[in-house]
């Protein structure tokens, strides 16, 4: 799990952002911040992967932020989620490396598709690190992962389908970490088997899931799908 820090100092809206967080297959929340000060202590307190960063804050800009966390040695990859769109602090957000910046107000896949290739980013570093040296194609993977590009995270989806149901039955079978099969998705979920069905069949073609057959005694095989990470 990628664990990650929300930092924003408007209650309602570190509300929404951790509920989109935990959204997404592979991320919680363990900790929210209102303020600068209470998101360095928590940093110092209990190390975490991601902060989410706004960067209008009451004590001081979330840039300053970064810089004093750089200062007292903390690495904590950040992406900065504000309203704040003008150039000159997107430019030293860059220097200070931040690896997204998403400008208020977003939607719910604008910020999965973030994630999304962060995830990409830590899985390619993991990789590429077990070499020692990185050469000239690994490095360029490392920094491709980091395309935000839609891809399978938001496909379009067709008339009949929705996000949430589609980011329910995504949860359950990355929960599930086993295959499952329409009738045990149904179940988990709620939702009718044919429903189930429906979209297990349109998340298989798109990528975010994998299909695998199981044959009994007799009769047709058992449909199976697998969740796919981005």
């Amino acid at each position: 799990m990628i664990d990650v820090l929300v930092v924003d100092d408007d209650f309602r809206v570190a509300e929404i952002n951790a509920m989109y967080v935990g959204k997404v297959p592979g991320f919680r929340v363990t900790a929210r911040a209102h303020s600068a000060a209470q998101a360095l202590a928590a940093v110092e307190r209990t190390p975490v992967d991601l902060v989410l960063l706004d960067h209008y804050l009451p004590d001081r800009t979330g840039l300053e932020l970064v810089h004093h966390m750089r200062e007292r040695g903390h690495g904590t990859d950040v992406i900065m989620i504000t309203a704040t769109g003008d150039v000159a602090t997107v430019q030293a957000a860059m220097r200070l490396g931040a690896l997204h910046y998403l400008v208020k107000p977003f939607t719910f896949t604008a910020l999965r598709t973030r994630l999304d290739s962060y995830a990409a980013l830590r899985r390619t570093v993991e990789r590429v690190g077990g070499r020692g040296v990185a050469g000239q194609e690994q490095v360029d993977r490392i920094f491709g992962a980091l395309r935000t590009a839609p891809a399978a995270s938001s496909p379009g989806l067709p008339t009949g389908h929705s996000e949430p149901t589609t980011d329910l039955i995504c949860g359950v079978l990355h929960r599930a970490g086993q295959p499952l099969s329409a009738h045990e998705v149904a179940l988990r979920t709620g939702l009718s088997r044919s429903t189930a069905q429906r979209y297990l069949r349109r998340l298989e073609q798109v990528g975010r899931l994998r299909l695998s057959l199981k044959y009994g005694d007799t009769g047709r095989p058992e449909h199976r799908y697998a969740w796919v990470a981005p």
